[in-house]
């Protein structure tokens, strides 16, 4: 008979010293190899698996160097976290310096940069290497608050001996993602640690909706800013004759005359005026404006180039897309959604109706509105190179899947039918 997974959350709630011994037996059986006579929930052990396949050691605290204050400096100063520490400190330190918890937040690379809350549990965090500067990446320090909820990109509660490191088992950590709202990219994790017995039921939902309401601030930075734009760009455009379009640093649209209006466009990394090849243009004619560019099409046939995509799907974290040909290359990084849709689309060069890629990523074939949605947002950087009825790659471009090391961590992240179903068959063989 299946078993049940351990109801943590109740049980430490009445007796957490009880919770505690039990996590530890269910720990050391499955880390030995045998079937735990109570099974852990499946959050925690599909992390254990990844943690034993990836080679972490449960009896030894590995610890990475620290970064130092100037890189410390310099990843706050480049995080968009910079602008939601009003909302985090606000829903999350005062309660937490009284609930004996402290609040530390990551970037996307498991970074801590800010750490904040009790100071004696501060103490307790600086014995287990909970500080400034360290990596807590799953793959590095196993189980716990800040990595596994980057990899699985939803909130996670993890109770003392569910963390797979043995030392780390006093503590209890509750720890959600935040992602950027315009895109769904993972940009940190919010974390609320302490000793086991200090935490409630309700804490991971807690942090839950502080995270989801820092969210909501950068959602309203960024429309503040794209107006801001706007107002600069509308005399500008106003004057011009031919296709123009104003755009962020990042290529969000501010404004566009003489074209079909679009979100965004795919900008280089390392974008600088003059003549440049941008997906979905073409040719260009790049200048600066205020906060963001000034993009004029330079209606010039392309070059022609064999072209080659490559999806590379091998760090969970940081999925992306490459596009390589005559004009030169650029990457794309993808959100969880687009990075299930282009490995469908890679794994079915005959192409993927939108109810066969709803089956696949909902497991409802109804739902042909959204996956049409997602799919449009998919060609606004990728253009050309996909086909549609059914949706394909070009039939003229090389494509290379990268996958991780071991197949069955493909897009951990994903609840995907067909993503499951892949990881399921790799395992297997």
């Amino acid at each position: 008979m299946p078993r049940s997974p351990m109801n943590v959350t109740d049980l430490s709630a009445v007796d957490a010293p009880r919770a505690a011994r039990m996590l530890s037996a269910v720990r050391d059986e499955a880390l030995s190899g045998k079937r735990p006579h109570v099974a852990p929930r499946p959050v925690i052990g599909e992390s254990w698996g990844r943690m034993l396949r990836s080679g972490v050691d449960p009896d030894h605290d590995f610890r990475s160097g620290l970064l130092t204050p100037e890189e410390i400096r310099r990843r706050r100063e480049d995080s968009p976290l910079r602008h939601v520490l009003p909302v985090l400190r606000d829903g999350l330190v005062s309660v937490a310096d009284t609930a004996r918890h402290i609040m530390v937040i990551a970037d996307a690379d498991g970074r801590v940069l800010w750490r904040e809350g009790s100071s004696a549990v501060l103490r307790k965090a600086d014995g287990l290497g909970f500080l400034l500067g360290a990596d807590w990446r799953e793959n590095i320090v196993g189980t716990n608050g800040v990595g596994t909820p980057a990899v699985v990109r939803r909130p996670v509660q993890v109770f003392a001996a569910e963390h797979f490191v043995r030392s780390h088992a006093s503590w209890t950590c509750a720890g959600a993602p935040i992602t950027d709202p315009r895109d769904g990219r993972l940009i940190g994790v919010v974390d609320v640690s302490g000793p086991l017995e200090t935490m409630h039921p309700a804490t991971l939902a807690w942090v839950d909706s502080v995270a989801k309401l820092a969210e909501a601030r950068l959602r309203e930075l960024h429309l503040t800013a794209l107006e801001r734009l706007r107002a600069v760009a509308a005399p500008v455009l106003a004057g011009l004759t031919g296709r123009a379009l104003v755009v962020d640093r990042e290529g969000w649209t501010a404004a566009v005359t003489g074209m079909p209006y679009t979100n965004r466009i795919a900008l280089p990394k390392a974008l600088s005026p003059g003549r440049r090849w941008l997906p979905m243009l073409g040719l260009c004619v790049v200048e600066p404006l205020a906060e963001g560019w000034l993009v004029r099409p330079a209606d010039e046939p392309l070059p022609f180039g064999a072209t080659r995509i490559v999806l590379d799907l091998g760090q969970p974290r940081r999925c992306t897309v490459t596009v390589s040909g005559g004009v030169g290359s650029w990457t794309h990084e993808l959100s969880p959604r687009h990075s299930e849709l282009l490995f469908l689309l890679a794994e079915h060069r005959a192409g993927r109706t939108a109810a066969q890629l709803a089956a696949d990523v909902f497991g409802d074939p109804r739902r042909t509105v959204t996956m049409r949605a997602e799919m449009s947002r998919v060609r606004r950087y990728l253009g050309s190179f996909l086909e549609h009825r059914p949706y394909r790659f070009c039939d003229d471009a090389e494509i290379e899947v990268i996958l991780p090391p071991e197949p069955s961590d493909l897009l951990p992240h994903s609840s995907a039918p067909a993503v499951r179903r892949a990881r399921a068959a790799s395992t297997v063989l």
